[in-house]
């Protein structure tokens, strides 16, 4: 069992930057894959980054690519993820996610955090 915590988000103008942390409990954190994903007003949650177990290998959706960057350490059993040139269209609630299978990393998550509002205004 895993429990994510969640902190960062708030309020930020269209160009500006955030970081979002995911901290989980327990001592097995390395050998999850974590990923972050959004749900924006009014659609489905989707799929925003991950990272596998070493944090060797990283995977985004083209909306952000170039723009967030995913990160952990192990040590801390944190993940975070750094979203930079933010638009108004990142406007969404995130969540952080944990999955004990090292295969697909865009779906199959078994364990999401408490979700965080980012609001970006034009």
């Amino acid at each position: 069992q895993v429990q994510l915590v969640q902190s960062g988000g708030g309020l930020v103008q269209a160009g500006g930057s955030l970081r979002l942390s995911c901290a989980a409990s327990g001592r097995t954190f390395s050998s999850y894959v974590m990923g972050w994903f959004r749900q924006g007003p009014g659609k489905e949650r989707e799929f925003v980054a991950a990272i596998r177990r070493s944090g060797g290998s990283t995977d985004y959706a083209d909306s952000v690519k170039g723009r967030f960057t995913i990160s952990r350490d192990n040590a801390k059993n944190t993940v975070y993820l750094q979203m930079n040139s933010l638009k108004p269209e990142d406007t969404a609630v995130y969540y952080c996610a944990a999955k004990a299978y090292n295969d697909y990393v865009r779906s199959g998550y078994d364990y999401w955090g408490q979700g965080t509002q980012v609001t970006v205004s034009s």
